[in-house]
């Protein structure tokens, strides 16, 4: 396994320091002072629709159109949390088939979870309960695994590396998702007979359910 570091060793402990509330409309002020955990922001984010355009819109607009993609979700959990003591930093998974997904990514007593959505099942949040990077990317490797999708490697970006306005700009922050691609991404390497195993799996439960969403998954003590 790979030893170089994603980010800088401080990165978890630093203070966080956001701007002002008051460049959110009163609204979403409001909205951000309510949402204390991540927790109470993943249970927000399960209440959404997702996202199927070709959009990245920031937390003012979400809150407005009620619905979010998984990096418009993940910047707007960085957004809310961010107030609330937590670095705002986003967990980026590569797969084969080109088809990202992205979380926001925190650290709690030492251990990392992650808060996001998805249209798959198993692809949103997880319990702060994975002691390092490596093992909380893994913990997306079967759920993300289908008949052509596979995760190839992960990454994290810190929002703070960039200029743009990715907490409340009315315009689409494209640059954000171009960011996110550049940054240092680690090989996260899965066995042939691992990939078999569940790529298995997932075509026969198609057969049988076309239009269903697997269950089987492992560990779903640790989703949220």
């Amino acid at each position: 396994m790979p030893t170089y570091p994603l980010l800088p060793a401080d990165t978890w402990t630093a203070q966080v320091n956001p701007p002002s509330l008051s460049i959110h409309p009163k609204k979403v002020q409001t909205f951000i002072r309510r949402l204390l955990t991540p927790v109470q922001v993943q249970a927000w984010l399960h209440s959404l629709e997702y996202n199927p355009k070709d959009t990245m819109h920031t937390l003012p607009t979400i809150l407005r159109r009620g619905r979010a993609h998984c990096l418009e979700a993940a910047l707007s959990a960085a957004t809310i949390l961010e107030y609330h003591g937590y670095s705002p930093l986003i967990l980026d998974l590569k797969s084969t088939d080109r088809l990202d997904h992205t979380l926001f990514v925190y650290q709690h007593r030492g251990c990392f979870g992650t808060v996001g959505i998805s249209r798959d099942i198993g692809l949103a949040g997880r319990k702060p309960v994975y002691k390092n990077l490596h093992a909380l990317a893994m913990s997306y490797a079967a759920p993300y695994i289908d008949a052509e999708a596979c995760l190839t490697k992960y990454g994290v970006f810190d929002l703070r590396r960039t200029g743009v306005n990715w907490r409340a700009s009315a315009k689409n922050v494209w640059a954000i998702e171009k960011a996110i691609d550049r940054v240092l991404h680690r090989p996260l390497r899965l066995s042939r007979n691992y990939i078999h195993r569940w790529r298995k799996k997932f075509i026969a439960f198609r057969r049988e359910h076309p239009t269903g969403q697997p269950t089987y998954f492992p560990h779903q003590q640790n989703w949220i």
